[in-house]
């Protein structure tokens, strides 16, 4: 299908398709035209590789789990999901440590508007 029915079918726009081709996420085939050719299994890649970011994964760890998703063996899967856990789990630690800082910023600003509004009156 052509890039248009594939945004269609997939949710992602074009530009997003066309990005995760430069980022090295999919690889459409081409038309004898040159025109981009998505199949049913490049859109279902496509819909994890959206489901990852909107988790906030990076791309590079994207890219890094991706060929062990894609290809459905099981050869090294241990070692890679491993590998692959150990970064998600480093990822979500940072996540939660920016968290609590925004929780604590956003607790003193509570603190100053409720003494602010208490002294204004």
């Amino acid at each position: 299908m052509k890039i248009s029915e594939a945004s269609r079918v997939s949710g992602v726009s074009a530009r997003s398709l066309r990005h995760y081709e430069d980022e090295g996420l999919i690889v459409p085939g081409r038309f004898s035209n040159g025109f981009r050719d998505y199949c049913r299994s490049t859109i279902d890649r496509v819909l994890v590789i959206r489901s990852l970011l909107e988790s906030g994964l990076p791309v590079r760890l994207i890219r890094e789990v991706l060929p062990g998703l894609a290809d459905g063996s099981d050869a090294g899967t241990g070692v890679v999901c491993a590998e692959f856990l150990d970064e998600v789990q480093g990822y979500r630690d940072r996540l939660a440590a920016r968290i609590a800082v925004l929780g604590e910023q956003q607790a003193a600003l509570d603190a100053y508007l409720r003494e602010a509004r208490r002294t204004d009156l």
